[in-house]
């Protein structure tokens, strides 16, 4: 019989399948993942077995860790951003509640962004709070295109890698990891003598694209090495672990892309004038209690588990707890400069074409540019999950 496949038409309805099964994966779910790859990988094959090969991806080159004290997208180190009551405040340009959702092996998060309501917010790709009881956890993935942060509120969360790196963070730490060009690892809940859940944040922060080949990386930061200022005669508490707050600067070198990131808490009858650099993209995500938020007579109450996202135009955030409040209100303020480039994410891979995703596929099955290590590899910490 005539073939009736040519090799473009071949090209077009292998990456299609790719492309389509991919689209449905929820981000980490690590057991539907696998799944579906191996499926879009067997019949990527059957395609090619019956027609004309696939032409395999180029080989990638790793590009060097840039110098982030002088990275083109941050404010100058000598520049210090302050705000009082008569700074133009930033209006509010949606509020919305975190759904809770199953998420990677028995886990519990509410996802804010990355959801159909917050999408295309550059140059965040995803936050989640998250809640790890023991026995749950995110075993063996691969990530390429991005970094995560994780924040730590309870608990603590073992984290191991195709490279040997391995620890633990505790309550109030947070660890900066930069996937780059590929990396493949394992994050899981240690076990509370009490039973208690392991909470906290994970920020997927999106790299530029110069820096997608960069070769992956950690940084850890400890509760203790942030730093913290208190305003408004003590009843304002902030932890200034990415950015500024009132002449408190954070600790440097943490992140490629650069983001703010403030643990703010209010008492009763407290309020801060936040500043923000000019033209990022920010929205604050509340923890605990509920507050107001925006300029006397223009405010509005957002409550626990809530996302505030704020419009570009402005100075400054305000926020405030009423006076009649019986308990305090704590959120985090995250900030960001909007990468101008594509997004295109399918799962653990965030690249700016369908021919890169494609490409971080196909080097993830076939163990290279990048992704050598994860050949045969399976973390220690993963194997908890296995019954």
């Amino acid at each position: 019989m005539k073939n009736l496949f040519s090799k473009p038409l071949v090209a077009i309805i292998t990456t299609s399948i790719i492309v389509a099964i991919c689209s449905v994966l929820i981000i980490r779910d690590i057991a539907t993942f696998a799944q579906i790859f191996d499926t879009a990988i067997s019949k990527l094959h059957l395609f090619s077995n019956s027609t004309a090969a696939i032409t395999p991806p180029p080989t990638t080159t790793e590009t060097e860790a840039p110098d982030l004290q002088s990275h083109k997208l941050d404010l100058p180190p000598s520049v210090h951003l302050f705000a009082s009551n008569m700074s133009i405040s930033r209006a509010i340009k949606k509020v919305f509640l975190a759904i809770e959702q199953a998420e990677g092996a028995g886990a519990r998060v509410r996802r804010s962004v990355g959801t159909p309501q917050l999408r295309n917010f550059s140059p965040f790709l995803m936050l989640d709070h998250f809640s790890i009881k023991p026995g749950a956890g995110f075993p063996d993935h691969p990530h390429r295109g991005q970094e995560t942060i994780t924040y730590l509120l309870s608990g603590g969360v073992d984290h191991e890698d195709f490279a040997g790196n391995k620890g633990t963070i505790g309550p109030g730490d947070l660890q900066f990891m930069t996937a780059g060009r590929g990396i493949m690892h394992a994050e899981m809940p240690r076990q509370n003598p009490d039973g208690s859940a392991n909470v906290g944040l994970q920020l997927w922060v999106d790299l530029p694209a110069s820096l997608k080949k960069c070769e992956p990386r950690y940084r850890d930061l400890k509760a203790e090495e942030i730093p913290s200022v208190d305003v408004d005669d003590g009843r304002v508490h902030v932890k200034v672990i990415s950015g500024q707050s009132h002449g408190i600067d954070s600790v440097k070198d943490l992140a490629y892309t650069p983001v703010w990131i403030l643990d703010v808490e209010i008492k009763p009858g407290g309020k801060i004038v936040q500043p923000l650099p000019e033209g990022w993209n920010a929205f604050a995500y509340v923890l605990e209690g509920k507050m107001l938020v925006g300029k006397d007579g223009e405010q509005r109450v957002v409550e626990q588990y809530h996302n505030v996202v704020f419009e570009q135009a402005g100075e400054a955030v305000f926020a405030s707890v009423d006076e009649g409040e019986e308990k305090s209100a704590r959120f985090v303020l995250i900030a960001g400069t909007p990468l101008d480039q594509k997004v295109v994410q399918y799962g653990p891979f965030v690249l700016n074409s369908q021919e890169e995703v494609y490409q971080a596929f196909m080097d993830y099955q076939t163990h290279s540019n990048g992704f050598e290590r994860a050949k045969g590899w399976e973390s220690e910490i993963g194997k908890s999950m296995v019954h």
